[in-house]
């Protein structure tokens, strides 16, 4: 998953980034909404993390303006414990709420559930054929086989199970699992599909290389 991070708060930012990286997603932060709509013109988002006091601007009147085009899901960052700032927030346009100071264990809670319901289901795991995809574990079940991935395995095959039998570039999924700042070239995401295919070998999941195009997930039917 790639988020974006809007909020001025150097030291907030810093231990959100390296959490959510920690869990092999892509972050990119902006310090103020000048920078957020320069990220957003230029790059596709899962998820924002949107601050509300900003050097230039409320986070929540940018957001209501925003709303228009768009289709992002956000949650909103705010300091303020009343019950009509939160209720503001979701009239503007946010499809949740965190107060500060959070615990990351709820933020991460949070991104997880606001995701879940922007993909039309109520639990973590994803069918792939007769396997199941558990992204929060991060296990891959085939009949009794459990398969253990690793970070940036699960941000991966998460890319591909949410977009089963398309073909994917390398450009798209280097732009889903890295962020701006990352000094990465395509020949990462080769090591990584690599990686992944020899991690689910045998669960009936497969990654196929479309020559010249990029790669495109299959899967066995039951």
């Amino acid at each position: 998953m790639r988020y974006l991070l809007v909020e001025d708060n150097v030291e907030l930012a810093d231990a959100v980034v390296s959490r959510l990286v920690l869990d092999g997603h892509a972050v990119d932060h902006a310090a103020c909404l000048a920078d957020a709509e320069d990220c957003l013109a230029s790059a596709k988002y899962d998820l924002i993390l949107l601050d509300v006091m900003l050097p230039d601007g409320d986070g929540r009147e940018f957001l209501a303006r925003s709303r228009a085009h768009l289709e992002t899901p956000v949650i909103v960052l705010t300091a303020r414990s009343h019950v009509s700032d939160r209720v503001g927030a979701l009239d503007q346009g946010a499809d949740d709420y965190i107060t500060k100071p959070f615990d990351f264990s709820e933020l991460e809670a949070r991104c997880r559930a606001v995701l879940r319901r922007r993909g039309g289901v109520a639990r973590n795991d994803i069918a792939l054929g007769q396997a199941v995809f558990d992204p929060l574990a991060g296990t891959l079940r085939h009949g009794s086989q459990t398969i253990d991935l690793r970070n940036r395995e699960i941000r991966l095959l998460e890319v591909f199970a949410r977009h089963q039998g398309q073909i994917l570039s390398k450009s798209h999924l280097m732009d889903r699992m890295f962020s701006y700042d990352a000094e990465v070239t395509e020949n990462a995401i080769e090591v990584y599909v690599g990686r992944l295919r020899r991690r689910i070998e045998g669960s009936g999941v497969r990654i196929e290389t479309v020559r010249g195009l990029g790669y495109r997930m299959e899967t066995s039917q039951p």
